[in-house]
């Protein structure tokens, strides 16, 4: 498999990064994952702005132009012959000298991965666990999608590698907050809930979007702050990230819910698949602005 690197795109095997970048020394870096189908890189355009945010709040300078990074897409699904894939956009502080540092980093390291993926997804569905580890709070005012992971890695040891479970985090206070690399949400009499921004999730492109598509779709839609007991009486339970897109999920403890035949986890994977071969922003949708992706 191929990587673009900083500018040119390399073999992995060649790929390499200095000991002394600060994404390695000190964790200092943002990353984006997103999906391109047939080509197309799913909401980019708010993949890109959420990566560019991070970055400034780390006080990295990086020139990623979306233009530019689009074609660096393009570029390297030709070059290993994919059409869809996962991708991996990763932005670190760069090479600097050992110790804590507050000048701004201007020299990045800039690292897109790809792997093949099927065409499309089908609704698979998982087991939630509540995890006994807490959700770490953020290290700045919001969470970024960064390279501090070990909450998320510790995390999954909790639950073990099985692909279809999936640990669900409390805050310190008891509040429901997201899975372990997803958001969650759930259905009561027709309306839609998920925990508010302000848990310290982490707020996915995935997230925003299912939001949107629910106020396209005129479900009443509710954030906050709930507990356990509020998934009691759901009717469905499904969580979102941006490679796997709506995963229902069919029990958490002894409760179980309706899965992959809920009504509104089918109908929202309904619209989702309209949008995926052209969608570049939320945005977009929002303003009618949806265009072929060719032209």
């Amino acid at each position: 498999m191929y990587i673009y690197s900083s500018g040119k795109i390399v073999h992995q095997s060649e790929a390499a990064i200095s000991p002394f970048d600060h994404g390695y020394l000190y964790g200092l870096g943002v990353f984006e994952t997103f999906r391109t189908y047939g080509g197309h890189p799913f909401l980019f355009g708010n993949h890109l702005a959420r990566l560019k945010n991070g970055l400034d709040a780390l006080n990295i300078k990086a020139d990623l132009g979306e233009a530019e990074m689009k074609q660096v897409v393009t570029s390297l699904l030709r070059k290993n012959g994919l059409e869809d894939a996962y991708c991996r956009l990763n932005v670190s502080g760069g090479p600097g000298e050992i110790g804590l540092q507050t000048a701004p980093y201007v020299d990045p390291t800039v690292i897109l991965f790809q792997k093949e993926l099927p065409p499309s997804v089908p609704l698979r569905e998982k087991e939630g666990i509540i995890l006994k580890l807490r959700r770490s709070t953020p290290e700045i005012k919001e969470r970024l999608k960064s390279h501090h992971y070990l909450n998320n890695l510790a995390a999954k040891r909790e639950i073990g590698p099985a692909p279809d479970k999936e640990g669900i985090f409390l805050t310190g206070d008891g509040y429901l907050c997201e899975g372990i690399t997803s958001n969650i949400f759930w259905l009561k009499e027709g309306e839609l809930f998920t925990p508010a921004v302000e848990t310290g999730l982490l707020n996915g492109i995935t997230r925003q979007f299912i939001l949107a598509l629910a106020e396209k779709l005129k479900l009443p839609v509710r954030e906050g702050f709930y507990q356990e007991s509020d998934l009691e009486g759901a009717s469905e339970v499904f969580l979102t990230n941006s490679v796997q897109e709506i995963v229902p999920v069919r029990k958490i403890g002894d409760q179980t819910y309706r899965g992959r035949d809920g009504r509104y986890v089918r109908l929202l994977h309904e619209h989702y698949q309209e949008y995926v071969p052209y969608l570049n922003s939320i945005e977009d949708m929002k303003e009618g602005n949806t265009h072929d992706k060719n032209d």
